[in-house]
C-alpha cells in the first residue's frame, strides 16, 4: 500500500486525479457540471482535464511506470 504523505502517494493521487479530469472531459453532463468553472478552486479540475487530454500519451505512460513501481518495486 501507498503512504498517500510519501512522495509516491503524491504522484499517484496526482495521475489518478488528472486521469479521472480527463475522463469526466469527456462525458457530457459531468463536462457542464463540473468543469465549466475556469478560474477559482473549481478551475482546478478544467485544468487537470486539460493536462489530461493534451498530454495524454505521457500521463498513460507514467501510469504504467507508476504501477509497475508499486506492483513490483516497492
Amino acid at each position: 500500500m501507498t503512504n498517500v504523505y510519501s512522495l509516491d502517494g503524491i504522484l499517484v493521487f496526482g495521475l489518478l486525479f488528472v486521469c479521472t479530469c480527463a475522463y469526466f472531459k469527456k462525458v457530457p453532463r459531468l463536462k457542464s457540471w463540473l468543469l465549466s468553472e475556469k478560474k477559482g478552486v473549481w478551475g482546478v479540475f478544467y485544468k487537470a482535464a486539460v493536462i489530461g487530454t493534451r498530454l495524454h500519451a505521457a500521463v498513460a505512460v507514467a501510469c504504467i511506470v507508476m504501477a509497475f513501481y508499486i506492483l513490483f518495486i516497492k
